[in-house]
């Protein structure tokens, strides 16, 4: 059998293997790629689980997630805008709508784009949602988060990627780190190994040097 005739058909096998694959395993793919901090095959991954099922992508809320790691940027909105049509009053979605925004444009250009919600009952949603407007400030979410769990969890997530998308670094990573505490495994759920992901993402970037705070902070 020649090289060329054994590749040909490796590779037939391996493109029949994933038609094959059903819409949970390309979920758990996808799902522990990014666990492992493999971005670029998460989004892949789901990429196969939204093309095999497309009536629920516009559910995969997780895929934007994996989309803004990947570096895909203008998908990542694209995902996050989708959702808005299944999950309208989702203050997160609007939120990682602005942080790939963000990182596409400018967070000023992010903050015009800002997706609208509808009531989000979870608190501190309705300060961090403020805050991403740029009507209330970091501390102010974290006031409104009191002393549950849950709340402090989000909380802390979010003024981090708010810090984070504003080019403050140290700040971010502070409470990044904090938030990614084993402590914050229950209340955090999937969140929380989201939060594990960012600390490590951010440490894998080049440091920086003396923070520069940009406006709208």
């Amino acid at each position: 059998m020649t090289t060329a005739l054994l590749c040909l058909l490796l590779s037939s096998t391996l493109l029949t293997e994933q038609l094959v694959q059903s819409p949970q395993a390309l979920l758990d793919r996808a799902l522990a790629d990014f666990e492992q901090g493999r971005f670029a095959e998460s989004a892949t991954a789901f990429d196969s689980l939204a093309k095999a099922v497309p009536d629920q992508a516009p559910y995969l809320w997780q895929r934007g997630i994996a989309l803004y790691y990947a570096g895909r940027y203008g998908d990542c909105r694209r995902q996050f805008e989708s959702h808005r049509t299944v999950n309208p009053n989702d203050v997160e979605n609007a939120v990682w709508h602005f942080l790939c925004v963000a990182r596409a444009e400018s967070p000023e250009k992010a903050r015009a784009a800002l997706l609208p919600v509808g009531p989000d009952a979870r608190a501190p949603m309705r300060e961090v949602y403020q805050m991403f407007r740029g009507t209330l400030t970091p501390e102010q979410v974290l006031s409104a988060a009191g002393s549950e769990s849950e709340a402090q969890f989000y909380a802390f997530l979010y003024t981090g990627l708010y810090f984070d998308a504003l080019g403050m670094k140290k700040r971010a990573l502070d409470l990044i780190t904090n938030v990614a505490a084993d402590r914050f495994a229950r209340p955090g759920g999937y969140m929380h190994m989201v939060a594990r992901e960012h600390q490590r993402f951010m440490t894998a970037r080049q440091p920086m040097g003396p923070e520069q705070e940009r406006s709208g902070s």
